[in-house]
């Protein structure tokens, strides 16, 4: 009998650059922990970015399942200035792809990482731009679940993209239990490291927690485990530091921003993006 070509990887699930499909595969941009990013071309020689997913074992049907949602999310979402473009999906030789809009820039986190001036300068624009971005896809119908610097592009002159949507699921009319909590613990609220019933406040928390890094380099909760990032996160006392004993230059109103996305009990933070970026606005815009 004859099986189906698939495209040839290397052990590790990776693609070599190349044709794929109607895509030439130039640049491998970010390796990540299911998925390769490449900078590639179309047809028509116009660049775009390609994710692929890995091949082989390391490709589990949690991770196919999770690669293809992120992808259908995306697709109702993306028309929006500070979503990362859509431009299709599918699978070519048996490899699941996402072909979306190539962003020339960098990550915040990485942003941060480099000392970069262009985040002393756009500092107020990007949280507030990110924070747009986490209310378009809140009233698109989502939680995004995984919100966090490194998922925000940057462009060269500043611009945002929300990115990564593998971990997004709809957004619930009342908080209810998941199937499974994945995230990335630092950046998680504690009723999701609790188990607990979650709603789109959990993606409130997770954003008080990038801005409070973005303002200070620190993170609000440091630990090296999940559970010890809840414990600090419950039993704050001596040592939770507020943004403006890190950074005075941090205005009054933007901590108390922070600080109120931060409440560990959900019903004390802001109730929706809308209001956290009408706060904002005001604290940031002159």
């Amino acid at each position: 009998m004859f099986g189906l070509r698939t495209r040839q990887t290397d052990a590790e699930g990776h693609l070599a650059p190349g044709p794929f499909g109607r895509f030439s595969l130039h640049e491998l941009i970010n390796s990540g922990g299911m998925a390769d990013i490449w900078l590639a071309t179309d047809e028509n020689n116009q660049p775009l970015a390609v994710r692929c997913l890995f091949s082989g074992r390391r490709a589990d049907a949690t991770a196919r399942k999770r690669f293809v949602r992120g992808c259908k999310v995306l697709s109702e979402i993306d028309n929006h200035e500070f979503i990362i473009g859509y431009k299709e999906h599918g699978r070519i030789e048996g490899i699941h792809y996402l072909a979306m809009e190539y962003v020339e820039g960098t990550n915040l986190k990485l942003l941060m990482g480099s000392g970069d001036s262009l985040l002393e300068e756009q500092l107020g624009n990007l949280v507030i731009d990110s924070a747009i971005a986490l209310e378009h896809v809140h009233e698109s119908g989502y939680m995004h679940l995984d919100f966090k610097p490194e998922n925000v592009m940057v462009t060269r002159n500043g611009n945002v993209r929300l990115v990564d949507f593998d971990l997004a699921l709809p957004r619930p009319e009342f908080a209810r239990r998941l199937s499974s909590y994945p995230g990335t613990a630092a950046y998680m609220a504690p009723e999701q490291l609790q188990r607990a019933e979650v709603d789109h406040r959990a993606d409130i928390f997770a954003f008080g927690v990038a801005a409070y890094e973005l303002v200070t380099f620190q993170k609000p909760f440091p630990a090296e485990t999940a559970a010890e990032v809840l414990r600090r996160q419950l039993d704050r006392g001596n040592d939770f530091v507020p943004p403006r004993s890190h950074n005075e230059a941090v205005p009054i109103a933007l901590e108390r921003i922070i600080l109120k996305c931060l409440e560990t009990d959900p019903d004390q933070r802001y109730p929706f993006m809308s209001v956290l970026v009408r706060d904002l606005q005001r604290a940031l815009y002159l």
